[in-house]
């Protein structure tokens, strides 16, 4: 991305977002970030998306992998993900600016014959590096939030442009791998799309190897490469991090809480959400009220 890529895109975004909130825009597709401040770490399930950054730094971690980009740089989500990420670098005079551009792998299916070679399973996760073509086709999606009337017609055209250059890139088998019929990873979607859709479901793993149609071992080990964390770690991440929304937003009490997200010991659920986020449930979300309060306060 050049220097007058980047100060269009920071323009732009800056132009259609809130401060310290993702805003949806026009396009479906399309949400944009602002932040003045470094921001707590918060947790979240990524969908299959391109996250790309204009200004200022940000970093995730997916279990224990941590993964940190710039301007230079995106990020491409493309299996639903438990993640906590943190803006690293952000000001008042110099913003954090960002945003998010859904994939859907129905059109990806559609654009295979340009995917690289079938790889082994990978990461369900990847960083890249945003060249000038890539940053260019984003532009001209962004631009379409100043001219509406052109966004039904051109917006799917550039998506597909966008699509096909990140399957010609170097990371091209990463995003395809998720729109093969019956890769792995397809699979191992299908078995994430049931834990997220049903929090308090117990799923065994035999439930789970059988709904993916692998054998026990190959379920385990095909699912860690995809996600780094076990099928076990990975539903209790989805579980926390549902539960840290609820009481966030709803109110909602710790024990309730638990068994809504599928826990049958309160206790249980409190010391696994210590261990994930810190801090016992009530101190955290206090924690969380009190800072979001703080960046509300003009400065």
């Amino acid at each position: 991305m050049n220097e007058s890529q980047r100060q269009e895109l920071s323009f732009l975004i800056d132009k259609y977002s809130e401060t310290d909130i993702v805003s949806g825009t026009s396009l479906p597709e399309l949400c944009v970030m602002k932040s003045e401040t470094r921001r707590i770490k918060s947790s979240a399930v990524y969908v299959p998306s391109l996250c790309l950054i204009v200004q200022g730094r940000k970093e995730i971690m997916l279990e224990n992998e941590l993964y940190s980009y710039s301007p230079s740089e995106y990020l491409a989500v493309s299996v639903e993900l438990p993640i906590v990420g943190q803006v690293t670098e952000a000001s008042r005079e110099k913003p954090y600016l960002g945003l998010s551009i859904a994939i859907d792998p129905v059109v990806i299916s559609e654009m295979l014959p340009y995917a690289p070679e079938e790889g082994t399973t990978s990461r369900g996760l990847f960083v890249g590096r945003t060249d000038e073509g890539l940053a260019d086709c984003i532009l001209r999606l962004v631009r379409l939030l100043d001219t509406p009337e052109d966004a039904a017609f051109m917006s799917p055209l550039i998506l597909r442009e966008l699509y096909y250059r990140l399957l010609k890139s170097p990371h091209g088998w990463n995003l395809a791998q998720i729109a093969v019929a019956g890769s792995s990873m397809q699979r191992i979607a299908k078995v994430i799309k049931t834990l997220k859709t049903d929090f308090a479901r117990n799923m065994r793993i035999e439930e789970m190897a059988e709904m993916a149609n692998m054998s026990q071992s190959s379920f385990h080990h095909h699912f860690k490469e995809v996600t780094a964390m076990s099928p076990l770690q990975f539903q209790k991440r989805l579980r926390l991090t549902e539960a840290r929304r609820i009481m966030l937003t709803e109110s909602a009490d710790a024990s309730s809480t638990a068994f809504r997200v599928g826990y049958e010991s309160a206790s249980q659920f409190s010391r696994e959400y210590s261990r994930m986020f810190g801090a016992p449930p009530v101190s955290d979300i206090a924690s969380l009220r009190r800072s979001t309060a703080a960046e509300a306060v003009p400065k």
